[in-house]
């Protein structure tokens, strides 16, 4: 796991230094080791080529996995951020068409997999990946991204230089991306709470998506998906019917791949945890590797406050699996004196965030170096709430299409004036006058701000803007129609939700402390097996019964049955009492208007949204999103 920095300049140099300082800023990822190169090339055009890397050492902690690292044979050099789960048996599979090998690493099984297969090397990994590839052969860049979007990946043009990075920040930091904010991703944020890839904040700045290549020749860049969870043109909205018998023959092989994917991914020459919050999630690993014949270490955060503790879950899973069991005894107090830092960390500005930079700090200062997560079980397994509401708003949106619009806007306009003011109402009202603003109920499901309230706080917003910020989730959910409702909704949760929230935020907030956290629920086969079947059997009263299933009845019924819950902070009550003194000043008009969101957003409305929760009409979130904009803004782009 590492960090990695690069700069191509065509009939340019690169400053002295430039590349030393873009991988030096990503040194909190790679402690173990550093690393970087200068190469020059003169076809066509003469160019020179940057590579850096940060090293955190999990496989082949020796020197001779050292990165950028070079193929002698092809020429060819490689920066390279992730694991190879399965480098073992790729390697065997090289070895036997002659491929000869130096070190131990999966470092030298993927440049040596590339040099073979070129970009067909793809097809044969299962893990979490971000590399670049200088082709010596072909005279170019050649950078990929893991399926599922697990590990980032950031590039930007400057004029006559070609920049990538595991980051957006070392990208900022080279003085060659304006520090400008992007109007796309800004609509994204204020939207979702997160940009959206392929937009970053950041003017110019663009994320590769998951499951994709890019390619950079002679100053030209091509970008091309080579995966993606579903497959175009296919129809599986027949699958519902799809008999009981193989309905059991479905949980079998369901198990097999969980089983598989689980300890594939214990592949490690450091010591693997597991985080543990007793949840099905992260019991389900406990399970699959005590049954494997595993013992893990588990590690939980343990609230000394009652109302905050999930001690009883999780004492309970390492009991009935035996588990080496640490708890991280913390308080309310301690985790809201980590959000200065927390906010510090973040690469990009995130609603969510502060949960996972704690869980990150606490578990890697208990001397964890690599921890599974369950992160992903609830897009995978339908386990969120939207997996229910969503299909019910899709037939509700469809039988409102065809009312007459006068009627439709006179009932939002009444529903909107009668009913109590709270967000979940004003989505109601906006799913009933957009007319075609909000693609899906499931965006809206999603929805910071609705398209009206968004105009209000950024009224530079124009149409044309507006549908090219909306252009990428129109293309998912085009991808998402031949499947059924609630497989519709997993594919939007795993593409939308998951990959611009959730694992960004996992990966900058673990990696801030040099800890590489890995998600077998999400290994890319297994989701794509899940995915192909039919919705129904997802939702039959027990929770994620498909993955209960599959675990053969070895969780507890005090586990599957609890009431769901995360790992939760009490928020509401902090941004109101503790946390005022903080925010209230950050989102007045007058620091709105001079800092670098000046211009851009409503500052008058900016205060609004916290006079509005003040008085209970919104929630946390709302004004602790604008928060986290305005300081990250403050913090990176003066």
């Amino acid at each position: 796991m590492c960090g990695i920095f690069g700069i191509v300049g065509r009939n340019a140099r690169i400053a002295e230094g430039l590349v030393e300082r873009g991988t030096q800023s990503l040194a909190h990822r790679g402690p173990d080791d550093s690393g970087t190169i200068i190469l020059r090339d003169s076809v066509p055009s003469p160019v020179e080529i940057g590579l850096g890397n940060r090293r955190l050492a999990i496989l082949d902690l020796s020197p001779l996995s050292h990165q950028p690292m070079h193929d002698a044979e092809t020429g060819n050099w490689m920066v390279y951020n992730g694991e190879i789960y399965n480098f073992r048996d790729v390697r065997r599979e090289l070895e036997q068409t002659g491929t000869n090998f130096v070190s131990h690493s999966d470092t030298e099984v993927l440049i040596k997999a590339y040099a073979r297969w070129g970009e067909g090397c793809l097809a044969k990994f299962r893990g979490m990946f971000a590399f670049a590839v200088w082709d010596a052969r072909r005279h170019s860049l050649f950078l990929a991204r893991d399926p599922m979007g697990i590990k980032p990946l950031y590039y930007a043009q400057s004029g006559p230089y070609f920049l990538f990075s595991s980051e957006v920040r070392s990208l900022l930091g080279t003085g060659l991306v304006a520090p400008r904010i992007d109007h796309a991703g800004l609509i994204n944020y204020l939207t979702f709470g997160s940009s959206y890839d392929p937009f970053t904040l950041l003017e110019g700045v663009h994320a590769l998506p998951a499951g994709h290549t890019l390619t950079w020749t002679d100053g030209t860049c091509s970008a091309s998906p080579y995966w993606d969870l579903v497959d175009e043109g296919v129809d599986r909205k027949h699958a519902s019917a799809i008999s009981a018998e193989n309905q059991q023959l479905a949980v079998v092989q369901l198990r097999s791949l969980l089983e598989e994917a689980v300890r594939m991914q214990l592949v490690s020459d450091v010591p693997v945890g597991v985080f543990l919050s007793g949840g099905i999630d992260s019991s389900a690993l406990v399970s699959i590797l005590s049954r494997g014949g595993v013992t893990p270490s588990t590690f939980s955060i343990v609230f000394r406050e009652p109302e905050f503790s999930e001690a009883e879950h999780s004492r309970a899973i390492a009991q009935e699996f035996r588990t080496d069991h640490h708890e991280i005894n913390v308080s309310q107090e301690d985790a809201r004196a980590a959000i200065p830092d927390a906010l510090r960390a973040m690469d990009l500005p995130t609603l969510d965030g502060v949960n996972a930079y704690f869980v990150s700090r606490e578990t890697r200062a208990a001397g964890v170096k690599v921890a599974l997560s369950g992160l992903g079980g609830d897009e995978v397994f339908a386990g969120y709430t939207s997996f229910r509401t969503v299909p019910r708003m899709e037939r509700f949106a469809r039988f409102w299409k065809h009312m007459p619009r006068s009627v439709r806007g006179s009932f939002a306009s009444a529903f909107a004036a009668l009913s109590r003011e709270n967000d979940q109402n004003r989505k109601l009202a906006s799913l009933a006058r957009e007319n075609g603003r909000v693609p899906h109920p499931y965006f809206l499901s999603r929805m910071l701000f609705t398209p009206s309230q968004r105009d209000m706080l950024f009224p530079r917003t124009d149409a044309a803007i507006a549908e090219f910020a909306d252009a990428s989730q129109r293309a998912l959910l085009r991808k998402s129609l031949p499947l059924d409702p609630v497989n519709r909704v997993s594919y939007l949760e795993s593409r939308c939700y998951m990959l611009n929230t959730l694992l960004r935020d996992a990966d900058f907030m673990s990696m801030s402390q040099g800890l590489e956290v890995r998600v077998p629920l999400i290994d890319h086969l297994l989701a794509k097996s899940v995915l192909a079947l039919p919705g129904a059997w997802k939702l039959n009263g027990t929770p994620k019964k498909l993955l209960v299933q599959a675990l053969g009845g070895s969780l507890p019924d005090q586990i599957v049955h609890r009431r769901k819950r995360g790992f939760t902070l009490p928020f509401e009550r902090w941004v109101r009492q503790e946390l005022r003194s903080e925010i209230e000043p950050v989102l007045a008009a007058k620091r709105i208007n001079s800092g670098p969101l000046g211009g851009l957003l409503d500052a008058v409305q900016v205060e609004q949204v916290w006079k509005d929760f003040l008085r209970g009409a919104v929630s946390w979130t709302r004004p602790w999103s604008l928060y986290v904009l305005q300081r990250w803004c403050e913090l990176h782009l003066r």
